[in-house]
């Protein structure tokens, strides 16, 4: 993981600085098939993260959100998930929190992640097993040297006995979700887009996230192999561990719950 964390890293500050090209001069918005945007930054970015991908491990598939056209096809035992530009709708509306997602998955479970918010200069991957690390790179075209960045250790915090701080979607906040929420002792929450809402989790500024809408598999695998690494879990309704390579369900995610320290639950 540590070749991948050096590589990838790489790519993603590549594909930040692509994304934030078209941040800054403006960009062509169509819509898919599904009516959700897409944007000349979602297919430059995806163009540097398949040839990084290319380069570092030629036989593994990879499903990218802009290219998976037959989500319901066999990916075997191992795979990489890629989300070019998660917070597309975030980053028409010129806000901060949209993000380049990368995961490895390794029979059903997400291995290894990055997640990049170039907007925010903020990177957060998992170069070992059971490690996860952030750090503070601006975009470039350049690219980074992860062995040259000043690395920061992440780990899910212990919640206050005052209560739980939660981070929901700002895009997707629905019934489920404040159902859910009511149940639990919460001291404050906070709202954000794409996959820094399990970043929020695993930096020790949030303790749970809900979410209860639709995602896809590229929306979350680098975010919760980030959490995971950092001391956190993800599950679903039924408490069982989120996994990956659901072809039968089109690659579509069950609603799931990431928390912090285990002690969250009760």
């Amino acid at each position: 993981m540590a070749l991948a964390a050096t590589l990838l890293t790489d790519a993603a500050v590549r594909a930040g600085a692509a994304i934030m090209r078209y941040y800054r001069e403006g960009t062509k918005v169509e819509l898919k098939a599904d009516q959700s945007p897409i944007t000349q930054a979602d297919k430059a970015s995806e163009a540097i993260v398949l040839e990084a991908l290319h380069r570092l491990a030629p036989d593994v598939p990879v499903v990218s959100e802009e290219i998976a056209t037959d989500r319901t096809a066999p990916l075997g035992s191992r795979f990489f998930l890629v989300d070019p530009l998660d917070g597309t709708k975030e980053f028409i509306q010129k806000r901060s929190d949209f993000t380049v997602n990368i995961a490895l998955v390794e029979d059903g479970i997400a291995r290894f992640g990055l997640v990049y918010a170039p907007a925010r200069s903020l990177l957060a991957t998992t170069p070992a097993s059971g490690k996860a690390i952030e750090v503070t790179v601006e975009p470039s075209e350049r690219g980074a040297d992860l062995a040259a960045l000043d690395c920061r250790t992440l780990h899910v915090r212990t919640p206050s006995p005052d209560g739980l701080v939660a981070v929901v979607s700002r895009s997707h906040l629905d019934p489920a979700t404040e159902s859910f929420l009511a149940k639990l002792k919460i001291a404050g929450r906070s709202d954000a887009g794409s996959a820094l809402k399990f970043l929020e989790v695993a930096r020790g500024l949030a303790d749970v996230y809900p979410r209860f809408g639709p995602t896809m598999e590229w929306d979350t695998a680098a975010g919760h192999a980030v959490l995971v690494a950092a001391g956190g879990t993800v599950v679903d309704a039924e408490g069982k561990p989120l996994r990956y390579g659901k072809t039968e369900t089109g690659l579509l995610n069950p609603g799931f719950v990431a928390w912090g320290q285990k002690a969250a639950v009760a």
